[in-house]
């Protein structure tokens, strides 16, 4: 069952690659088709913070830090597949486009004056961690799990996951895995999905308590009906349709889907942890929450678009909230009641077993001692007076028989 599943999550990049559009090789125009940039903030929000001293893993199909929009961005990086580059820099899978496509969003630098794609955290740093979706030599969930993990231990403080295993469920490794991101204050950030992938609610890790999940919008902020879904679980919104992404060995790409706007919002929580890096992760996401602005109903948009420049100024009262008691809690309530669902095994074992006492629930009389309990009048109480009663009933007839002889006898 998981290598169909993970062929699902690769279906939902499949519909992003199937809309990608390589774009001229000159870059002189792709900075005006980043309307993200001002619509939602981000170019105001410069003006107090680029996302400077805050890294980003991206968990993705390995990213091109050779890009000249993107050099010097990638400080770190491994792969899990065991079919990619050390360093997490060999693009990898059908659509190796993708995550330098994320990353250069996320925090591409542009190059030149004014050429390229400028990422919404120009400022922050990057670890890539390829993984394969399908493929490699241990499995998908597993790289996963192994993906969070290393991405906690070498320096993270957020991880974007543009990426879905189309089901509502998850293995249970990615409760320790995801857990142990929470519990050291990263802040974990998925894709929903998109309906034209056939993702048509949120999938896995976008069910997962604790996790901030981007829904996706067009140009004008109404979601978008193939490059996006919906669900319970969404956070915020953003932009997911006419985006544009740099592509490895140089290129440029047209695309769309929430694999686009979850980079946008893991940048405004970079920005966000850049000009407040005292605040816990509940806190932070608060204030991302607390700043979106309403837009319909929370199963499609969440707690509304995102507004990069109010969730870096704006005065956003503190909670007392935290991810990772959410994910505990559910794992606490969720995980044990699987458990006690699963049934006993029969034994095997050719030793005839004791058998056990029978225990009910009358075990025993509210008067204690002063009357028999409940179960002792019906295992043996019971039979007792049936015996009485047909002892007294032959009693009965008995005399009646001797007192009918009697009579018969005085008559003769």
């Amino acid at each position: 069952m998981r290598p169909r599943r993970w062929l699902a999550a690769v279906a939902a990049f499949g519909v992003a690659a199937s809309v990608f559009v390589a774009l001229p090789a000159s870059a002189d125009n792709i900075r005006d088709r980043e309307y993200w940039l001002a619509d939602y903030g981000f170019t105001q929000a410069w003006a107090t913070t680029k996302g400077a001293g805050v890294t980003i893993a991206v968990i993705d199909t390995g990213v091109d830090g050779t890009h000249p929009d993107l050099t010097g961005t990638v400080v770190g990086g491994t792969d899990v597949s065991g079919v990619g580059a050390a360093n997490g820099q060999k693009p990898i899978g059908d659509d190796s486009q993708h995550g330098t496509m994320v990353a250069s969003m996320l925090a591409g630098h542009g190059h030149g004056a004014g050429d390229g794609v400028i990422g919404v955290a120009p400022a922050a740093k990057l670890l890539s961690v390829s993984v394969g979706f399908g493929v490699g030599t241990t499995d998908s969930d597993d790289q996963i799990a192994t993906a969070v993990r290393w991405s906690v231990d070498h320096g993270a403080d957020i991880i974007n996951m543009s990426l879905t295993r189309n089901t509502l469920d998850w293995p249970v490794s990615w409760d320790d895995a995801f857990l142990y991101a929470m519990q050291h204050g990263v802040i974990v950030v998925a894709a929903a999905g998109n309906r034209g992938s056939g993702t048509t609610e949120v999938g896995a890790p976008a069910t997962m308590p604790g996790v901030v999940v981007v829904a996706g919008v067009d140009r004008n902020g109404k979601a978008s009906f193939d490059a996006s879904s919906q669900g319970i679980t969404l956070t915020v919104s953003a932009p997911s349709e006419d985006l544009v992404g740099a592509g490895p060995g140089g290129g440029y790409y047209q695309w769309a889907g929430t694999s686009g706007a979850a980079p946008l919002v893991s940048g405004a929580l970079a920005l966000i942890k850049s000009s407040h890096p005292s605040l816990s992760a509940g806190n932070l996401i608060n204030r991302l929450t607390a700043t979106a602005k309403p837009a319909g109903n929370a199963i499609v948009y969440g707690s509304g678009l995102m507004d990069a420049a109010a969730a870096v100024t704006a005065t956003v009262p503190s909670v007392k909230t935290d991810p990772a008691d959410e994910l505990k809690e559910w794992i606490r309530l969720n995980r044990r009641a699987a458990s006690s669902a699963t049934p006993t095994p029969v034994s095997t074992s050719t030793a005839t077993p004791k058998p056990a006492p029978v225990k009910t629930s009358e075990a025993r009389s509210p008067l204690g001692r002063v009357l028999p309990t409940v179960g002792s009048l019906r295992n043996t109480g019971l039979p007792l007076l049936v015996y009485a009663v047909f002892a007294a009933l032959l009693v009965v007839v008995v005399r009646g028989a001797v007192r009918a002889f009697r009579r018969v006898r005085r008559r003769r």
